[in-house]
């Protein structure tokens, strides 16, 4: 086999379903214990977040109040690969995601760097989100005993601070919950997601007591640019429903449960972005956005002139923003799992306690690493490497549905996207057109990330495939 065979060699669909549930001497397989509501709640739980409630702060300024059309135009982009992984999850149901649709139709190279830039996505956005979970601990601080923690703890360098100490304790957190078991995670993940649905609602309704029509004129100051900037920025908040096709080893009926559960979250998420973005802007003229990253919690201390239902809104982004980094580093530890019973990663990342049926080792080696990114880079930044990966990933995947309905139209599929070969060419070009909307410097960073992948590949991975070891 010449070396470009090797690099375009696929992984046939039946034997990614026979291995995803063997056990290859790494202990037993993972245990099935998620129903659609638990995979529901998965999806939510990884988007529902800080997208929301900073993110937001950040967008606003690039597009004033058009910033409810950003999320929008993040919302179709979402939808037209939703579709895509709604499909894929259905015909197949394994814990690799993208990486293992993109090994079985456009061959090992490509699921490498779509594995590689899942861990990028995944990782990077853990480390986000934990930084805005620290912002929310000091606005709540602030408000309940005007105590903020000191700057060289609660930020990073470049933003204040030497190390960022309470986004490294939520790390570390959700690394305990998660050894625990897959099952008990996602019955405290389903709690903190129905909380925090709760608490977006109850911003809503006191928001829209204070909402002005003239906050929304101009109501797009910066044009068609200003939108489209903010709406690859906030794409980073619609990323969760990739969290539910993660579960494809631990859910109870996987090809039935898989695709429901990733379109009714992005339907969910989707509703509850646009209210809130509403709300918001409608209530705060959008020039006192920026400068705070719990944006939110200004908006109702300048409504209500009163500290309380600030109060409310941080204790529940505390716990709805813990949510996102449990479910999320969920879905890492599950894509590294898979990736390991591959052969492309160390086989310590697809070791299984015989006690928890959880990759242990998989969760502390992740947990470090996220902690320390949270720990020492600036939000934004993160965010920012966070949406171009998850765009390539997401392009793959498209890409991938044209593909194996071509070469395998035989596959048992329980969902099709519909409008079929239209919805993912789409999917594609609106990946794409965000990927471009991204600054140098990211594009920069996507670079390094991307060449470093590659050396790690040829020097580990393409070496120690399971596809051509076990041939």
């Amino acid at each position: 086999m010449t070396m470009s065979d090797a690099l375009l060699a696929r992984k046939p669909v039946d034997r990614i379903l026979v291995d995803s549930a063997a056990e290859h001497g790494d202990g037993p397989p993972l245990k099935r214990s998620m129903g659609l509501g638990h995979l529901t709640a998965l999806s939510i739980g990884a988007s529902l977040g800080t997208g929301i409630f900073v993110i937001l702060g950040e967008a606003t300024p690039d597009a004033g109040p058009a910033v409810i059309v950003a999320f929008v135009l993040a919302a179709v982009t979402a939808l037209f690969s939703a579709l895509s992984y709604a499909e894929m999850a259905g015909t197949i149901p394994v814990s690799g995601s993208s990486y293992s649709y993109a090994y079985a139709t456009i061959g090992e190279f490509f699921a490498w760097v779509c594995g590689w830039c899942l861990l990028l996505e995944y990782g990077v956005s853990i480390a986000a989100v934990a930084v805005g979970w620290g912002e929310y601990i000091n606005e709540l601080l602030s408000t309940l005993f005007d105590y903020q923690l000191p700057a060289a703890i609660a930020a990073p360098p470049g933003e204040g601070g030497v190390i960022n100490v309470p986004a490294m304790v939520i790390v570390a957190l959700a690394c305990v919950i998660l050894m625990g078991g897959a099952k008990e995670s996602a019955r405290l993940n389903t709690a903190m997601v129905i909380l925090k649905v709760c608490v977006l609602v109850f911003f809503c309704a006191i928001a829209f007591t204070a909402f002005k029509a003239g906050n929304l004129s101009p109501f797009m100051p910066f044009g068609v640019s200003g939108v489209t900037t903010a709406a690859a920025l906030v794409f980073f908040s619609y990323i969760g429903f990739d969290a539910a096709s993660t579960a494809g080893n631990e859910a109870k009926n996987p090809r039935r449960d898989l695709p429901r559960a990733i379109i009714l979250s992005l339907g969910i998420i989707t509703v509850l972005y646009c209210l809130v973005a509403l709300a918001a802007v409608g209530a705060m003229p959008w020039q006192q956005f920026g400068g705070t990253e719990a944006s939110l919690a200004k908006v109702l201390t300048d409504v209500t002139r009163s500290t309380w239902p600030a109060v409310v809104l941080s204790i529940g982004a505390v716990i709805a923003i813990a949510s996102v980094v449990l479910a999320v580093m969920y879905g890492q530890t599950r894509i590294l799992y898979t990736m390991g019973k591959d052969g492309l990663v160390p086989r310590v990342f697809a070791t299984v306690s015989p006690r928890t049926r959880v990759p242990v080792r998989n969760i502390l080696i992740v947990g470090a690493i996220v902690a320390l990114l949270a720990g020492l880079v600036p939000l934004g930044e993160l965010a920012n490497a966070t949406s171009i990966g998850s765009l390539f990933a997401f392009a793959l995947v498209n890409v991938g549905v044209i593909v194996l309905r071509n070469t395998r139209p035989d596959l048992e599929r329980t969902f099709k996207t519909p409008l079929f070969p239209l919805i993912p060419a789409l999917g594609v070009l609106f990946c794409v057109l965000l990927m471009f909307q991204m600054k140098a410097p990211t594009w920069i960073a996507f670079g390094l990330w991307t060449v470093v992948g590659l050396a790690v590949y040829f020097a580990y991975g393409y070496r120690n495939s399971r596809l051509r070891t076990d041939a």
